[in-house]
């Protein structure tokens, strides 16, 4: 069993976020200033084992990938920025594949959203906007090629695998994917292995009729673990002004639901050990709340027994591997220390 795991590369500074939101700014600034919105809510999430460290170390890239092979994690999935040719937070990924190292596989997810001051992709505040044309699919695919050709790129079936978080916001992803596929075998790459990514409802459907091979689930699921009870929860907080108007889910709820649904076709699984974007949001935060490493292996064990029986290919995304605003890691932190590391290792029989 094949587990990949989405990596954040927001861990270092950069011009356009200095102009943005302060000199210095990073993903640390955030996490340092959660605080519990409500009786024993677990805030502020603060690494333990690696530190507030800095991606433009190759000690802490080499640090993050020997942990997480030390306990069965195949393989990362870097979020991937380009905006037309401009790229943001690409350095440590341009280290990695230029360097060679760390070994661990990788593959890429392009999140092809918005730049908000909200950090949601709802497109308020836009500080850097997405433009797609038929030059900019060519244009990326060629900036791709390089690393769909590394010997650590993940392949499924000999395929490069790449991923595109917002498919529904391409103007035409079925002429895209085509263009992708075309320049692809004319660079000598291949065939491609595309997947979109299902965050919200309307990038759910046939992934075929958009252009890709298969789809990649994303958890939190908020539309399959939402309830009556649930939204009026909401309606309350919003009208009492308690915990900042969050939306609050309870993680074993959503683990029977996810465990409860057949395995679909053509989608790989997801799972995440841990949801809170609270550092992020300073109102309207989505919080799955009570989340243990216990559950966290009893869905992660429940979902390598559906792919084993129903023969599917043996591979699951884990969201995520270090994003610390969205109290979303496997990185060691100081509550649970490697506890999630450790179920991980069980989970997937490592």
């Amino acid at each position: 069993m094949q587990s990949i795991a989405f990596y954040l590369p927001q861990y270092h500074p950069i011009p356009e976020n200095d102009a943005w939101w302060g000199k210095g700014f990073t993903e640390w600034t955030n996490v340092t200033r959660a605080k519990p919105l409500f009786r024993r809510h677990y805030q502020p999430h603060l690494p333990a084992d690696l530190g507030f460290y800095d991606l433009r170390l190759p000690e802490a890239r080499q640090a993050q990938a020997e942990l997480a092979q030390s306990y069965g994690i195949g393989g990362f999935c870097y979020y991937h920025y380009w905006f037309n040719g401009r790229r943001l937070l690409e350095r440590p990924f341009n280290e990695v594949l230029h360097s060679g190292q760390p070994a661990l596989p990788f593959c890429l997810c392009w999140a092809n959203e918005n730049w908000a001051r909200t950090w949601d992709g709802l497109d308020k505040q836009v500080l850097m906007a997405q433009h797609y044309s038929p030059e900019d699919d060519l244009a990326h695919i060629r900036w791709l090629a390089p690393a769909f050709a590394d010997p650590r790129y993940i392949r499924v079936n000999g395929k490069p695998l790449f991923l595109v978080y917002r498919a529904a916001n391409m103007p035409n992803p079925q002429q895209s994917t085509e263009r992708w596929r075309n320049e692809a075998q004319r660079l000598g790459l291949g065939e491609l292995f595309l997947c979109k990514v299902e965050s919200l409802a309307h990038d759910r459907g046939n992934p075929a009729e958009q252009g890709f091979d298969a789809a990649v689930e994303f958890q939190p699921d908020v539309q399959a673990i939402t309830t009556r009870w649930q939204r009026r929860r909401w309606f309350l907080n919003q009208k009492l002004h308690l915990a900042n108007g969050a939306l609050i889910y309870d993680y074993k709820d959503m683990v029977e639901k996810s465990l409860a649904q057949p395995l679909k076709p053509n989608r790989f699984p997801c799972i995440t050990p841990m949801w809170d974007n609270s550092a992020r949001r300073k109102s309207g935060a989505l919080i799955v709340d009570k989340s243990t490493p216990e559950l966290y292996e009893c869905w992660l064990r429940g979902t390598v027994e559906k792919i084993k029986t129903a023969n599917a290919e043996p591979l699951l995304f884990i969201n995520a591997w270090n994003e610390w605003a969205e109290g979303n890691h496997l990185e060691p932190c100081q509550r649970w220390g490697r506890a999630y590391l450790e179920a991980t290792k069980r989970g997937l029989g490592a």
